[in-house]
């Protein structure tokens, strides 16, 4: 009989790993294909006057464009990442198991998540343009994309908590430490890598926005100010392809845009070994 379920099992065994593996394969191709049209199309038309400090017609500069995307970037992780590291850390080591006010915060978060981009954007425009008077400004963007990836760094977070074995805490509660210096010291420690790969997604939804920074940081391509419009380099290369007159600016925009996410997210990764590590 278990050398009859062997047989059985095998080929089904086999087929499914075939399916993995043609999966897997038809991802990478796909991804390999798309940087290899983005790096054919785009690195014949870059300039090095892409990258003069003043953006003109005539030489269609992004580098205004990359300080607003990394400006932009921080400003919005220095909102919600402690408001996400913290909300998890109350929901998985402080709060009570059934507790209504964290069943009432997981949906929420999975509500906020599931909202599309153009939805926070006309939010930030009613309530920080229009309601509290700041108009285009790179602070109203800035504040509309935390509140967008506060549910990601929330939830990647709790994974990351709860995925630390339990023995951790009773180590260090065994050995007279309270739970807040268990919590930073023991806990946060070994979930480190888990939030960092939270991080690193939400670094590549900011970078990649276009819907809500339209309505909220503006199109305005000039060096960025708290309080003034500005452009993230997806918003550069969205305006450079809606005109028509500049395609070739915009492919190379597009290679520009990806060498700077992959720098951010092997940045991260380089941090999280270093942090593993110590």
């Amino acid at each position: 009989m278990k050398s009859r379920q062997r047989t059985k099992r095998k080929p089904l065994d086999l087929a499914l790993a075939a399916v993995t593996y043609i999966a897997a394969g038809l991802t990478v191709a796909i991804l390999l294909l798309l940087i290899g049209y983005v790096v054919i199309q785009g690195v014949p038309n870059l300039k090095l006057s892409m990258f003069s400090p003043r953006y003109t017609s005539e030489n269609v500069s992004a580098f205004p464009a990359i300080v607003t995307t990394v400006e932009l970037t921080l400003l919005s992780l220095i909102i919600a990442v402690p408001l996400g590291v913290c909300t998890a850390i109350y929901l998985t080591e402080y709060a009570r198991r059934g507790n209504r006010v964290v069943g009432l915060i997981r949906i929420t978060a999975e509500t906020l998540s599931g909202i599309p981009s153009i939805v926070y954007g006309l939010f930030g425009m009613l309530f920080f343009v229009t309601a509290l008077g700041w108009g285009f400004s790179l602070i109203a963007g800035a504040l509309t994309l935390a509140i967008m990836i506060l549910p990601l760094i929330m939830r990647t977070t709790e994974e990351a908590l709860l995925s630390v074995p339990d023995s951790y805490r009773e180590g260090s509660f065994g050995l007279g430490a309270g739970r807040l210096r268990t919590v930073f010291r023991i806990v946060l420690p070994a979930a480190v890598p888990g939030i960092l790969s939270g991080v690193i997604l939400a670094i590549g939804r900011i970078v990649g926005e276009t819907a809500a920074l339209i309505y909220t940081a503006g199109t305005a391509a000039e060096m960025p100010t708290l309080t003034g419009s500005a452009r993230t380099l997806a918003v550069h290369m969205y305006t450079l392809s809606s005109e028509g007159l500049h395609t070739g600016e915009a492919y190379a925009t597009a290679v520009i845009l990806l060498v700077l996410v992959v720098g951010i997210n092997a940045l991260a990764a380089f941090s999280a070994k270093k942090l593993t590590r110590a």
